[in-house]
């Protein structure tokens, strides 16, 4: 195979999946990793995809954030791993604070309904769920709905936010990596996570590793902002240590 065919295959491979990971790419087309590395950066050189730890991600992913539904059904098995995961984090008796997101959905279904549990979200999908929960004390954060996320931004949102203290807020992202933190696509989400962030007494944040190195336009945390984060089990080791040396505790579910 030359290298324009190998190439093809690759960003039909990053196009088809959402991103493209060198050994496994290594292995399909019978050549070694430093080969695919190679295309990578000539790929990456035409504007056809974004190098990232292990590997790359497609440029159109990068610039189109998918709509709450799609993210949903994406790396499911994982998100719910992750979700019964972050149960741990809800304490029996105390407030939580909970973003919008396919993470923090799946961990919203896992809530139990209990007296002295008190819940506070912007997520419009989030309270739909929680909203038939009897002994559970439910909050909803109010602003303009964002129709991708489902998710209340803008200042009703951050002015609510500066007058509570939460106990734990369990918050998602659209990427992360050791040294540019939390990041996602739109400006008036980071500001409302930002917020977040500063309501809570311990910040943990909810991502599929799918997610790592895969840096956004807004930054709403540094990792030593964060005291954990709750990612899955394929993420690479030396990732987790970068983290962990930056001051941020990580979990693979």
């Amino acid at each position: 195979m030359y290298a324009p065919e190998r190439q093809q295959r690759i960003l039909e491979t990053a196009r088809a999946q959402g991103r493209v990971e060198v050994v496994t790419m290594a292995e399909d087309l019978g050549v070694t990793t430093e080969t695919v590395r190679r295309d990578l950066t000539v790929l990456e050189r035409r504007g056809a995809v974004r190098r990232v730890h292990g590997g790359a991600l497609p440029v159109e992913r990068l610039e189109v954030e998918p709509p709450l539904a799609t993210r949903t059904t994406q790396n499911s098995q994982a998100k719910r791993r992750i979700a019964a995961r972050a149960l741990d984090e809800v304490p029996v008796e105390g407030t939580i604070l909970l973003d919008g997101g396919s993470t923090t959905r799946a961990l919203a279904e896992l809530i139990p309904d209990r007296e002295g549990l008190t819940v506070v979200t912007n997520s419009i999908d989030t309270a739909a769920i929680l909203q038939g929960h009897t002994h559970t004390d439910l909050y909803v954060l109010g602003g303009r709905v964002r129709g991708r996320t489902g998710a209340c931004v803008g200042d009703w949102l951050t002015s609510a936010l500066a007058e509570v203290c939460v106990d734990v807020a369990l918050i998602g992202t659209n990427g992360f990596s050791p040294t540019r933190g939390m990041t996602t696509p739109d400006q008036a989400e980071a500001v409302g996570k930002r917020a977040m962030v500063g309501a809570a007494r311990r910040a943990v944040v909810l991502a599929d590793a799918t997610k790592s190195g895969d840096d956004h336009f807004h930054r709403f945390a540094d990792t030593a902002s964060i005291d954990l984060l709750i990612t899955d089990d394929s993420l690479d080791a030396d990732i987790v240590t970068e983290l962990g040396a930056e001051g941020m505790a990580v979990v693979r579910a």
